[in-house]
């Protein structure tokens, strides 16, 4: 059957040569100019990335209409297995809707979302760069300005979030790629909340532990705050090898965050030592960003007081590190277990039920800008895109299924983590889980699924 069904069918917004808007309806005529289907068709698969209990990720090549010998990365859902659990299949969809809503030279991009009667598709840009991560784990800590070029751009992204009423809630270095150019991109928006705006509150207790704030911690109540504590463990983390708080177990890592003093290295500058203070702020009223302001106090710190940020929004700042990429294929960095297996879609013969299936309404996406070049009439030219550098995370997401509040902090995992579970975004950023502990000698730290407790 079509791709494309009236449950589908919604109107697109596309800004014109004139910055003019008009509403363009989806359906299969508008969107499938010449009889183009999209779907698994439009794709050739390439390599494995991932694997996981919902489905798998490809790097895959288009060879269809817009945009055809573009590399992408496919992500590739099972419907039955998300409708298990209505939490998975509400966040599944509002991880999609914020990649659609959400448009920004430091926040991954969305290509196309569709599906097929048993299964959701997500086509992702691919990051070359590689996971942060992989940088601190090379360089061991980085430089005070090569630290300021990484988190002046993260600092743009939430902001950008916030002005979008979203919370991201699980900044880290492994949620944090790098695309081609070496520009960071943010990731993984499964435990984003929509529609905190000034004096809103979210109670879900979620994030990674050794980044999670005070304040989700002992369920007080959370907003966009949380999001700025975690931009000051990031920049510890960048800055001295390890976040702030550690500890052998997650029980004395939290007593540690709600209770300890922070101890700043000796070498750090006045202004890094200033911002880590006032970021790490315990109590969020007095946390650095929480006024109406948000981000752009954060801009104003005396940290940040050689950056163009207007040039740093438009990447006209030289990044600090440029990826050696040998190939639009190069798949050397991904985890081996997933790329020497042979790439292939299972058939799709499921068949959900009525009310299975109007869970997924809604779902197919064709980006505006793909959508004005089919409305113009021609095609992209084919551009070199590179696959990311796919590497081991030594903190993994923990879907909410996996997760018993029953004990504190115990997961009920049999074996390692799901790192594809719709807790991760629909990116092909998602981690894959380090078989031999956690690297700069930091403790294993993992991305708790959304418990409202």
């Amino acid at each position: 059957g079509p791709i494309l069904t009236s449950a589908d069918i919604s109107p697109i917004q596309y800004t014109g040569l004139f910055d003019t808007t008009e509403e363009v309806e989806l359906t299969s005529e508008s969107v499938n100019r010449d009889r183009e289907r999209v779907g698994p068709d439009c794709f050739e698969l390439l390599t494995v990335l991932g694997k996981g209990a919902y489905g798998k990720v490809f790097q895959v090549r288009k060879v269809q209409g817009a945009q055809t010998g573009r590399i992408f990365a496919m992500k590739v859902l099972k419907k039955a297995k998300i409708v298990c659990n209505a939490k998975d299949t509400a966040h599944t969809r509002a991880e999609r809707e914020i990649l659609e809503t959400v448009r920004h030279p430091f926040i991954v991009d969305l290509l196309y979302a569709f599906q097929t009667g048993g299964k959701l598709y997500l086509i992702l840009e691919c990051l070359s760069g590689g996971e942060l991560f992989m940088q601190l784990e090379k360089e061991g800590i980085f430089m005070e300005d090569t630290a300021c070029f990484y988190l002046g751009e993260i600092t743009l992204a939430l902001g950008h979030l916030h002005s979008n009423g979203i919370i991201y809630r699980d900044l880290k270095p492994e949620n944090i790629m790098l695309n081609h150019q070496g520009h960071i991109k943010l990731t993984d928006f499964g435990l984003c909340k929509e529609s905190i705006h000034d004096g809103s509150v979210t109670h879900t207790f979620c994030g990674t532990i050794e980044y999670m704030a005070p304040e989700i911690l002992t369920r007080s109540g959370h907003n966009r705050a949380v999001d700025w504590w975690s931009l000051g463990a990031l920049m510890y983390d960048m800055m001295t090898g390890s976040p702030p708080f550690t500890a052998e177990n997650r029980k004395k890592t939290i007593d540690k965050i709600l209770k300890c003093k922070l101890n700043l290295p000796p070498y750090l500058t006045i202004d890094a030592r200033d911002l880590v203070k006032k970021l790490l702020k315990k109590n969020p009223a007095q946390r650095l960003g929480s006024s109406k302001a948000d981000c752009a106090d954060i801009q104003k710190h005396a940290f940040f007081k050689h950056v163009n940020w207007d040039d740093l929004l438009h990447k006209r700042l030289e990044p600090p590190y440029k990826p050696q990429l040998q190939s639009d294929e190069d798949v050397s960095q991904f985890d081996t277990r997933f790329t020497r297996q042979t790439p292939v879609d299972s058939p799709d013969d499921t068949s959900l039920s009525h009310s299975a299936e109007l869970a997924f309404a809604g779902f197919t996406y064709v980006a505006p800008s793909v959508l004005e070049s089919l409305k113009e009439g021609f095609s992209f030219e084919p551009r070199a895109r590179n696959v990311r550098r796919h590497n081991s995370s030594p903190r993994t997401p923990i879907s909410p299924l996996k997760f018993s509040p029953a004990g504190p902090f115990k997961s009920s995992l049999d074996g390692e983590p799901d790192p594809f579970s719709p807790m991760s975004p629909p990116t092909a950023a998602a981690p894959v889980p380090k078989e031999n502990g956690a690297a700069r000698g930091a403790p294993q730290r993992t991305s708790l699924g959304q418990i409202n407790m």
